[in-house]
């Protein structure tokens, strides 16, 4: 395959650009190569977005009916909302928020999704259901199941359980579009005992932990009052801290924890729409190192906007980053997905890189250079520009339609599960689970 005419970012951090044409074979950039060509004159190519957290069962709640009385903290939210959907979903809801997620991040030009997933009435085999959906979308994955103390210890064990025989059918079979991370919620719905068989079955199979980190202040608190340390720290004696980690958020990490999780290596998720929904606070991402990466939390897959969102936000704030921050960012996230399928390239598109990319159709206004990508980027360019989407050297959307599955049936059968899912909803209480440390704390919910 070629790609005719266009202007080829090959990569984002530092920004590169080629007007040449685009030669792929096997999956995979060349440098020459025969066979058709596809017509991309006036379009941009650029490699791929990769979202680096999200929560795909979260994608059939929009319009969701909320008729409890208002969350006032964040732990409430969890009770309220997320630890009542989670338990309210089967096997066929989990896939479907699937089909719907993977869909969406696709059609926005995101071409991998690293999943923490939860369905605590649906756990065995849950993650061989995400990753055969979004396998036959061809979206690339990364996914682990969200363990947790909160529902009990059998639950618990069963979610190291599922991560474990997930972790260990990729590494046996090494599936094309997806691998495994060990997953974990946070701190303060994970036991001592819990923490310990999540960091065991990271060393068994070679891979790291997906764990929230400091999201929220009862993460904190909890922490110091269990644990005599704060959240990294207790992460950090536990083994469960290196260079593997993908801590989300990390909204609270305090000085010492950020010159820890910097000190160890670790990849931090940011998630700025997330955090501004949720009233949690703010990321002190100017300071947390050149390892971070974007993520939505569940808020789609659109790496457009959450990264447009994340540099106003720490504009905001008064940082004063170049908009090269936020292809940084990205490119950090690709590099995260890179080291999980052993493709150093992902990310970019030079000779030797998987061939995931995105057409984008952008007649540029102003002179569109090295030095001027960054701004189109962040003042110009969204997903509505995504014409074409590759991953893998194959074509999973073309002139904005998914080119693997027919979009119409996939929405229109979704939407029968979103109703089935609701309903069971309005027959499930607030969670009962309470940090163990207590919660009467200040909330940024409770005093904005």
């Amino acid at each position: 395959m070629i790609l005719t005419g266009a202007t080829v970012v090959t990569s984002l951090d530092p920004v590169r650009l080629a007007r040449r044409d685009l030669h792929l074979e096997d999956g995979r950039v060349v440098a020459e190569a025969g066979g058709p060509s596809r017509d991309c004159s006036g379009c941009l190519v650029v490699p791929g977005n990769v979202c680096a957290h999200t929560h795909l069962y979260s994608a059939l709640a929009r319009g969701m009916p909320y008729r409890l009385p208002p969350p006032e903290s964040f732990l409430q939210i969890l009770q309220r909302v997320w630890w009542r959907l989670d338990r309210a979903l089967d096997e066929e809801s989990v896939r479907a928020s699937a089909l719907v997620g993977g869909m969406e991040a696709l059609l926005s030009g995101t071409t991998t999704l690293v999943d923490h997933h939860a369905s605590p009435n649906a756990i065995d085999g849950s993650l061989d259901v995400i990753a055969d959906a979004l396998g036959s979308l061809g979206a690339r994955s990364v996914l682990c199941y969200e363990t947790s103390d909160r529902d009990g210890p059998e639950r618990a064990q069963a979610g190291v359980a599922e991560n474990a025989r997930f972790a260990s059918r990729v590494a046996r079979e090494r599936p094309p579009l997806t691998r495994g991370l060990i997953g974990a919620h946070a701190s303060f719905t994970l036991s001592d005992e819990t923490l310990a068989a999540c960091v065991e079955a990271a060393r068994t199979h070679g891979v790291g932990i997906h764990v929230h980190a400091a999201e929220d202040l009862a993460d904190e608190a909890d922490s110091e009052a269990l644990h005599g340390a704060r959240v990294a720290a207790r992460l950090a004696a536990g083994g469960a801290l290196d260079e593997r980690t993908l801590l989300a958020h990390g909204v609270h990490l305090d000085d010492g924890e950020v010159a820890l999780v910097r000190g160890r290596g670790a990849t931090i998720a940011h998630n700025a729409r997330s955090n501004m929904n949720n009233g949690i606070g703010r990321a002190r991402v100017d300071v947390l190192g050149p390892h971070v990466a974007l993520g939505t939390d569940g808020i789609g897959s659109d790496m457009f906007e959450e990264s447009r969102t994340a540099f106003f936000r720490l504009h905001e704030d008064g940082v004063g980053a170049g908009a090269g921050w936020a292809l940084a960012r990205l490119a950090e996230g690709a590099r995260l997905a890179g080291r999980a399928f052993d493709e150093p390239a992902l990310g970019t598109l030079v000779p030797g890189a998987p061939a995931d990319l995105a057409v984008l159709d952008y007649a540029a206004p102003a002179p569109l250079d090295t030095g001027s990508f960054a701004g189109h980027w962040i003042f110009g360019l969204s997903s509505r520009s995504v014409r074409d989407v590759m991953v893998a050297g194959e074509w999973v959307v073309l002139d904005r339609r998914l080119a693997r599955v027919d979009q119409q049936e996939l929405v229109e059968r979704a939407r029968p599960q979103a109703e089935r899912l609701w309903a069971r909803l309005d027959e499930i209480d607030p969670h009962p689970f309470e940090p163990k440390g207590g919660r009467r704390w200040p909330s940024p919910l409770q005093t904005a």
